[in-house]
């Protein structure tokens, strides 16, 4: 029989409640029972082993910081932006994957294949969130950890994986009206499946363009392009390649954001 940590709720919500240990599975129905007094108006039951998305629900809120992270493997840092992001491996992109091959293109050299996102830690960080999205209990999880940030950056490495993978992330921002979210996207054949006006409006989705020195695209209204002639309007790489102040990329009154070549 395993054993679990003291006060470690995880477990209840994850595994087969019957090799769960017959002390642990009372102290949990003790708890979850004084939830019940405490809050009537919720559904606090949890008789079955078998993980089912209102139940995560109901108890999400009840979770440790630490629990939260396990379901979405954690939240990422980028020392350069004013609050944390969500990042997934480079190699997962769709399209960049291919861009990658591609003389001229964005991609080519990616920044998020090689240096720290090379480490054995980081990869094995981000193949575990990349993992993460498929759990069932991952957008009320991420709402959890993102509520106290007023800005949160999506894919610092990594894209859209899917449509669905989309509409969550748009359930994320929907219950986090608080924060200001921003996705660059390359992923054109999911981003034409929505429209504009389906975006919360606290999410901003720029597409950039595939190309160096290409100018943004036609179909969709918050783009970004990279140029190499010293006319960018980013101007991390005259701070320390740091945002500070600066939250242009999250402001949709800004059409599109044109970066320096890294």
């Amino acid at each position: 029989m395993k054993r679990i940590k003291k006060n470690d709720l995880l477990p209840w919500f994850t595994d087969d409640h019957r090799t769960l240990p017959a002390s642990y599975k009372r102290s949990c129905e003790k708890f979850f029972k004084s939830l019940k007094q405490q809050a009537k108006s919720r559904k606090l039951q949890a008789s079955s082993f078998k993980l089912d998305k209102e139940r995560i629900k109901d108890y999400i809120g009840y979770m440790l910081k630490k629990e939260l992270q396990k379901i979405v493997g954690g939240l990422s840092k980028p020392s350069k932006m004013p609050g944390p992001a969500y990042n997934i491996p480079a190699a997962a992109c769709i399209t960049g994957s291919k861009l990658v091959n591609v003389k001229g293109s964005v991609c080519e050299g990616c920044y998020a294949l090689k240096g720290r996102y090379r480490f054995p830690n980081v990869k094995e960080a981000l193949n575990r969130r990349l993992k993460a999205l498929q759990h069932p209990g991952w957008v009320d999880a991420m709402i959890q950890l993102i509520k106290p940030h007023k800005e949160f950056r999506w894919h610092d490495s990594g894209d859209i994986q899917s449509l669905d993978h989309l509409k969550n992330i748009f359930k994320v921002c929907e219950g986090t009206p608080d924060t200001s979210h921003w996705i660059p996207t390359r992923e054109a054949q999911i981003l034409k499946q929505v429209k504009p006006e389906d975006v919360p409006k606290n999410l901003i989705i720029r597409f950039s363009s595939h190309m160096i020195n290409q100018g943004p695209v036609s179909f969709w209204p918050w783009t970004s392009t990279v140029k190499t002639d010293g006319q960018h309007s980013c101007p991390s790489d005259q701070q320390n390649n740091e945002c500070r102040d600066c939250r242009a990329c999250w402001n949709r009154d800004i059409k599109n954001i044109s970066y320096g070549k890294h």
